[in-house]
């Protein structure tokens, strides 16, 4: 019985990851990205590969999207769709952390507090 209980918190807490904004600097054109939103959806691409205008409306989401672009171009944020770029130093543990194998890839996130955000959803790829 404990061991089952013990198999089953590891598995649950495996499958979902934790972002902690004041761990890893992201960027919003120079400024520093501070999350505003108590949930985002998380769109990670590349611009130099993905069309970020065909890609928005493959999201169904009532959230702000959060765009992680591998690529660091900085765009320009909106209030519903947000860009950020960081540096190789967060983006190498953010992709292994979230387990990023192919892109364009969405998840989401929902605040546990302050600047500590859970995923909330599976990563899944977009077509």
């Amino acid at each position: 019985m404990i061991a089952s209980a013990f198999a089953y918190y590891n598995y649950r807490f495996s499958e979902y990851k934790f972002i902690d904004f004041s761990e890893w600097i992201f960027y919003q054109k120079s400024e520093l990205f501070q999350p505003t939103s108590d949930q985002y959806t998380v769109l990670v691409l590349s611009s130099n590969k993905d069309d970020i205008k065909a890609l928005l409306p493959k999201i169904t989401t009532e959230h702000p999207v959060l765009v992680v672009d591998l690529y660091q171009k900085r765009e320009a944020s909106s209030s519903q769709v947000q860009y950020v770029s960081a540096g190789m130093n967060t983006l190498l543990p953010f992709v292994h952390r979230f387990g990023i194998y192919e892109i364009p890839s969405v998840f989401e996130i929902t605040i546990e507090r302050d600047l500590l955000y859970k995923q909330n959803s599976p990563l899944r790829t977009i077509r």
